[in-house]
């Protein structure tokens, strides 16, 4: 797809054109900054991780008994010459028919290629003339039971590429080459606020025609698990003057702005006018459900992304995690991310409309024969937020579909880190 997202005007996109309209925004990359490894967590790697030390970085036993140079015959009885800990070496040389004790993690003395485990030894460490004899030896395999030095990392290789997020595994690894700070995108910082009269704070008290703010919190969660750095602008009545005024301040600001609500034909929806004055619409009409109207744009000089997402509380979760979220994983530097997807079993009759993709709420589950089945959550509506709660998973029915009959196969997208 060559064609600018910015001259797609109001026609009706699908989901893919949607996504390669985004991927040809193409966002700048956000600066880099030095953390302690401790905080690094799903901060993204701004450059590769190059191994200063082999890991391990000595050869040694992985498991404790004695270590050897096995002699290739069946052998029994050895002398046994001394022991090695786990953070000391042997001094010397192992001869022919020796053997030392060793326990694990220790590094093999020179002269050593094999370590025989300890339930398979008889030992005498008394008198003059300690010994140990290994029993079955000729189950024993010159090489066993040693890990090599390098074999998990060699020094100067590549350990982690650049756009990797870091999770637990991997401040494990960084730990493991000494690494004590890590080199990171630093956060996108992400300007969020509702609009509408009828939107209330939670604790305030509701008025008769009033709705608690829900998806100011969602938004909350969602870009937390993302790394991002949230800056909460509340809840704007619909006002234009108040709507352009913080669009323009947010511009100069953030990274990105993310609103809910006011972005359909409605005469009170004011934030698609003040997006047209203040920045470019891209599109806003794209072929889903639940997810219209969904605006996107550019704000200020910058151009820095706008995302004005629908005002029903389950569109809001399903249009960030479809749009939203590659975006900033874009932005962050994220590399090799795409939306995990599954094959599962429909469990009962599914609708949907040809020419636009649904996204139902679900339950996935594994039955008895291995199969993965899947099953709605119930009640559909965009409003129904507790579906998402129930939900472990989103049903995935693609625009050529307008029945699944049960016992067909359809997509589904698990809920991974983010919900």
């Amino acid at each position: 797809m060559t064609l600018s997202c910015f001259d797609l005007g109001e026609r009706m996109l699908s989901v893919e054109e949607a996504l390669e309209a985004l991927k040809e925004l193409a966002p700048r990359s956000l600066g880099a900054e030095s953390v302690p490894l401790e905080t690094a967590l799903d901060r993204v790697l701004a450059e590769d991780a190059i191994s200063p030390v082999d890991v391990p970085q000595n050869t040694n036993a992985a498991m404790d008994g004695i270590a050897l140079n096995w002699p290739g015959t069946r052998q029994a009885r050895f002398d046994l010459v001394g022991e090695v800990l786990a953070g000391s070496r042997f001094a010397g040389r192992l001869e022919p028919g020796q053997a030392v004790a060793i326990t694990t993690g220790a590094p093999l003395p020179d002269g050593a290629d094999t370590v025989v485990m300890a339930e398979q030894l008889v030992m005498e460490r008394e008198g003059a003339r300690p010994w140990v004899e290994v029993q079955q030896a000729d189950k024993v395999k010159r090489g066993q039971n040693v890990r090599q030095a390098g074999e998990d990392i060699l020094r100067g290789t590549r350990a982690l590429i650049a756009g990797t997020r870091l999770r637990p595994q991997h401040l494990g690894l960084l730990a493991s080459l000494g690494v004590a700070q890590a080199r990171v995108v630093r956060r996108p910082r992400v300007a969020i606020f509702s609009t509408g009269d009828e939107v209330t704070a939670p604790g305030a008290e509701l008025p008769p025609a009033g709705i608690y703010d829900a998806n100011r919190f969602s938004l909350r969660g969602l870009l937390a698990r993302m790394g991002c750095e949230v800056l909460d602008r509340g809840i704007l009545a619909d006002d234009y003057a108040r709507i352009r005024h913080v669009l323009e301040e947010a511009a100069t600001e953030v990274d990105m702005v993310i609103t809910s609500g006011g972005v359909s034909v409605g005469e009170a929806d004011w934030t698609r006018k003040a997006l047209d004055d203040t920045g470019r619409l891209g599109f806003w009409r794209i072929a889903i459900r639940p997810g219209r109207p969904l605006a996107f744009g550019t704000l200020g000089g910058r151009e820095i992304p706008f995302f004005g997402l629908p005002g029903n509380p389950v569109a809001v979760m399903v249009t960030f995690l479809q749009f939203v979220q590659p975006l900033l994983r874009t932005l962050q530097g994220e590399q090799q991310w795409q939306v995990q997807r599954l094959t599962a079993l429909a469990d009962e009759p599914l609708h949907s409309r040809q020419g636009r993709v649904d996204y139902l709420r679900g339950i996935y589950s594994c039955d008895e024969q291995g199969r993965l089945r899947v099953r709605t959550t119930g009640r559909q509506g965009s409003g129904i937020l507790s579906s998402m709660v129930a939900a472990n998973c989103l049903i995935e029915i693609d625009a050529a579909r307008a029945v699944v009959a049960p016992g067909d196969t359809v997509t589904l997208q698990p809920f991974g880190e983010l919900t």
